[in-house]
């Protein structure tokens, strides 16, 4: 009926239009959020688990999963109000205020109607007036400041709740981005961030707000005519009635929604990150249909679940309707009588008014929590998943001093979740300061779990893995982490300067440090012709570098790290053999007294390495230098041969 702090109009409000629904909308604006708000907005309809973003809890497949409960639900969240519930209690006590002025302000409009307006008395005017005109300041007021507070409250509860799923994504292994799309993903960290929010803090201060609305204003209806107010009371059930009655579905049709919605988002991330793809294949058409075919799912349960929405209003509205009617009728008769005045009939009639919409939003609460529960569920999926590693306690953990850079694999094996086969089985090798040691093998022997090992992505199902003589789950993750610099397969740019590219590989490094890793890693030259030299953005489809020359950004990153241990995991990818024996060359000047590991099947570079370690199908099969290997006539040698038989090497583009 009217927000908070609002001045009660004469009207009696019966039944108002509901918005539309708005296409896309991710979920309310801060200002639909707002307590003590009656009036039914574009947001409440939200509320009902309407938006775009509202999907339920599935599995990896996208099957729909048991609810949880809403109690549940918020008890999981509700610890991120701490720290603002002081401000909660506060905008809960300008909900109280507020209806305590509106309670006022129609109490007001019956005495000014029955002693000055129905006798024409100018002299009966001033001092209801000047009290009306007083409650409605004093409404105004907390209005602003419980809005405001409401607002503020309510967007750092988002922002703390973001902060925190985004920093357990960041801990989780690489291994569940492989079972999530990422555009899903976004969205939970979006959408379904929003939907937990309308239930922990808009929803507690909403249902203060309808709970003491709905208090003052029975109370004054009863003060004014009890056996009216009873009469009128008996039909409030039938909101919850049909709350309960629509709750189901509508949590079914939320559900739905959420999941083609974030296929949506995924499809689009997928086509727009692969969009060479899409034009060299002629598959522009083929993406269409892909979208298509996700927003009719979407489009299906955005409809069923709008129109349950809207036949939900427009029941709760011919009940309101039947209700006031009943009252007026009753009044009517009641003036005939000479029982009662026709102030007090309006006063008792805007009560009714004010009253209904706080009772049908506490019948909607359930609906609220509902398609709530239906994000949260989403969100707790992130949540309860597990790091695969973790920081030792805090009397075991081991930090050593001046870290030396030996590495050791020490009969290791180990199985991604959820595969059939290991990976790598007994694997032993040492890694000293000062060496190169190169890592080969055929695609899928198990190179790159190598480096994920070292770097604790994962712990290893068997062995040990130590640095410097100490296990690895004995050292803190960020520790061990500081002291390896990991220059991977797939070519990291940010959309940033070139100089901000180089030096996020240490913080607080120079520019002349920046400028001494360009040069180590022969990337200077082509940078300083950049039009704006190291200032000059970038990003990972750039047009003014080559893959190639992106690719040694990448390396200078990783020597600007100043780390013990380096690990490359095929570090030359798009450069040619002689940039990538340039590279090589000051790589090893620089590196001298670290140890670097590289990952690699470009056997051009086996000449530089102090030794070659061969994996075949998890297991180290041989161990040696270039020419050594070559002697054995295994493996190794069968590997040079089919490369040096094979395509010549492009040469570099740019």
């Amino acid at each position: 009926m009217t927000t908070l702090g609002d001045q009660p109009t004469i009207q009696i409000r019966v039944a108002e239009p509901l918005p539309a629904p708005a296409a896309g909308r991710r979920g309310p604006s801060p200002r639909d959020r707002v307590p003590g708000r009656h009036r039914r907005t574009a947001g409440d309809q939200e509320s009902i688990g309407l938006s775009g973003s509202d999907r339920g809890g599935t599995t990896a497949d996208g099957a729909v999963r048991p609810g949880r409960t809403a109690r549940r639900t918020f008890s999981r969240f509700w610890p991120l109000t701490r720290g603002d519930r002081s401000w909660l209690v506060l905008i809960c006590v300008c909900v109280v205020l507020a209806a305590l002025a509106e309670t006022e302000s129609v109490l007001l409009f019956g005495e000014l109607t029955d002693n000055a307006l129905r006798v024409g008395s100018l002299s009966a005017f001033w001092t209801p007036a000047g009290q009306w005109f007083g409650a409605a300041l004093v409404g105004a007021v907390v209005g602003y400041l419980g809005n405001s507070l409401a607002v503020w409250t309510s967007e750092r509860f988002v922002m703390r709740l973001r902060e925190q799923v985004f920093r357990h994504v960041q801990s989780l292994p690489p291994d569940f981005f492989g079972r999530h799309r990422t555009g899903d993903l976004v969205e939970r960290l979006t959408g379904d961030v929003e939907a937990i929010e309308q239930m922990v803090v808009s929803g507690a201060v909403g249902t203060v707000s309808a709970v003491f609305s709905t208090v003052f204003f029975s109370a004054a209806a009863l003060w004014l005519r009890w056996d009216l107010a009873l009469a009128t009371f008996t039909l409030a059930p039938l909101f919850w009635l049909a709350a309960s009655r629509f709750s189901g579905r509508i949590r079914t049709a939320a559900r739905q929604e959420r999941v083609a919605d974030g296929a949506i988002t995924s499809v689009v991330e997928e086509s727009l990150g692969h969009l060479a793809l899409t034009q060299a294949y002629n598959r522009a058409g083929a993406e269409e249909e892909r979208l298509r075919r996700e927003a009719r799912a979407w489009l299906r349960a955005s409809v069923t679940g709008a129109r349950l929405s809207e036949l939900y209003e427009q029941l709760v509205e011919v009940v309101e309707t039947l209700c006031v009617l009943v009252v007026i009728g009753l009044g009517a008769w009641e003036i005939s009588k000479s029982r009662m005045t026709i102030g007090q009939l309006l006063a008792f009639a805007a009560f009714l008014g004010y009253l209904y919409p706080p009772i049908r939003s506490l019948g909607r609460l359930g609906l609220t929590l509902t398609a709530a529960t239906a994000g949260a569920e989403r969100l707790l999926e992130i949540l309860d998943a597990r790091p695969a590693v973790t920081d030792p306690a805090a009397d075991r953990a081991v930090r050593p001093s001046g870290v030396r850079g030996e590495v050791e694999f020490h009969q290791v094996g180990f199985r991604y979740p959820g595969a059939a086969e290991d990976v790598l089985s007994a694997v032993s090798f040492t890694a000293r300061p000062g060496e190169l040691v190169l890592i080969t093998g055929a695609s899928g022997a198990g190179k790159s779990t190598v480096s994920k090992l070292l770097l604790r992505f994962y712990d290893p199902a068997a062995g040990q893995v130590r640095l410097d003589g100490v296990p690895l789950d004995r050292m803190p993750v960020s520790f061990l982490r500081e002291n390896i610099a990991l220059l991977p397969q797939e070519t990291l740019i940010l959309h940033d300067s070139v100089h901000e590219n180089i030096a996020c590989g240490r913080p607080g490094a120079t520019d002349a440090d920046v400028v001494r890793a360009a040069r180590a890693a022969d990337a200077h030259d082509f940078v300083a012709a950049l039009p704006d030299g190291y200032d000059t953005p970038i990003d990972p489809h750039t047009a003014e570098l080559s893959g190639g020359q992106l690719q040694r950004l990448a390396i200078a990153r990783a020597m600007l790290r100043d780390a013990p241990v380096l690990v490359l995991d095929e570090p030359t990818t798009g450069l040619d053999a002689a940039t990538a024996r340039r590279v090589i060359t000051p790589l090893r000047r620089l590196m001298r007294g670290r140890t670097t590991i590289m990952i690699t099947h470009d056997l051009n570079l086996a000449p530089d390495a102090d030794r070659i370690l061969v994996l075949d199908h998890g297991r180290l099969v041989e161990t040696g230098t270039h020419h050594e290997l070559l002697t054995l006539e295994g493996s190794y040698a069968h590997l040079h041969r089919a490369q040096n038989h094979g395509t010549e090497r492009p040469a570099e583009e740019g």
